[in-house]
């Protein structure tokens, strides 16, 4: 019975440490007919062990991409949220939602070299474009906004990745969106917090921020719950109902001081303080289904959303 068992479990390892060395492998697409391939753009692969702590990409073999092994465990350095379909840029890494179409959860490093005034990066020079990474069935299409009353909201903002034009480029790519109002919220409130976040840099050494999106629940007229949301385009890409940001700030000394904030996608009035928004970092992870920089023990974080500890 042991020998039974130590050999299934020898299989068991065998395969998951195949897929750990792999770590990421190029989609394809085939037609109807069996005969056509596509083959898709690689991006960096990722670990698919939670025991992992920092990213070890696959060599890039794109010559402008300048996401590293050492860039990444950088950004990822305190814990992944969740390892499904997590995907490396040049300055950024997620967690992309096939079925909805949008990021689970986008993760930067800023510092204030990163959110600097570079004259050397324009915005205007970068396009929205799909990400040819996503297998086609579950990828964005600029088509799928077209008109929908919706703008393509940053997970990952442009304005935070200021040290290389590949990295702003990189932002905007659709994998890195999800739709969100646009007038009051995305150029308003959103925006706000985001420029918020980056102040920080001033404040901290290293500032770390997961975002994404959520689907919160609703109590209707007829007394019940339910979790409803909008769909969007012929790929049916997800209208969250509410965004998220994690933001821990590291000081020089190394102390650590959390924030979290949850704004619902809808025009806000822009008188609105953003301290209106923070929630106990717990309530995301319970309605995202993820945990945040797990490789902090809360009683290390000497204040949480302002509050000390």
């Amino acid at each position: 019975m042991n020998n039974r068992l130590l050999t299934k479990f020898i299989a068991i390892s065998t395969t998951v440490s195949g897929a750990f060395l792999l770590g990421r492998y190029t989609e394809r697409q085939q037609s109807n007919n069996g005969n056509n391939v596509q083959k898709l753009t690689p991006k960096p692969g990722l670990p698919i062990f939670a025991t992992v702590s920092a990213a070890v990409p696959v060599p890039a073999d794109e010559v402008n991409l300048t996401a590293t092994p050492t860039r990444i465990s950088q950004i990822m350095k305190f814990g992944f949220p969740s390892l499904d379909h997590v995907r490396s840029y040049s300055d950024f890494v997620l967690s992309y939602d096939r079925k909805n179409r949008v990021p689970h959860w986008v993760f930067e490093h800023l510092t204030a070299e990163s959110v600097a005034k570079n004259d050397a990066v324009d915005r205007s020079k970068c396009d929205f474009r799909a990400d040819e990474s996503i297998h086609p069935f579950f990828r964005a299409q600029n088509t799928d906004y077209r008109r929908s009353g919706f703008d393509r909201g940053h997970m990952a903002a442009a304005g935070n990745h200021r040290r290389h034009q590949k990295h702003c480029e990189d932002t905007f790519y659709l994998s890195n969106m999800a739709p969100q109002v646009g007038q009051g919220f995305n150029r308003d409130s959103w925006n706000r917090l985001e420029s918020y976040v980056r102040k920080l840099t001033k404040t901290y050494s290293n500032v770390y921020v997961c975002t994404g999106p959520l689907y919160l629940p609703r109590k209707e007229d007829d007394g019940n719950v339910y979790i409803k949301y909008q769909v969007i385009g012929n790929n049916n890409v997800a209208v969250p109902t509410h965004f998220y940001k994690v933001i821990v700030g590291e000081s020089a000394d190394q102390k650590l001081e959390m924030e979290a904030y949850v704004m619902p996608n809808k025009v806000i009035s822009d008188d609105t303080p953003l301290q209106v928004f923070q929630v106990p970092p717990e309530t995301i992870e319970r309605a995202a289904g993820l945990l945040f920089f797990d490789k902090i023990n809360r009683k290390q974080l000497t204040k949480i959303n302002g509050i000390k500890t």
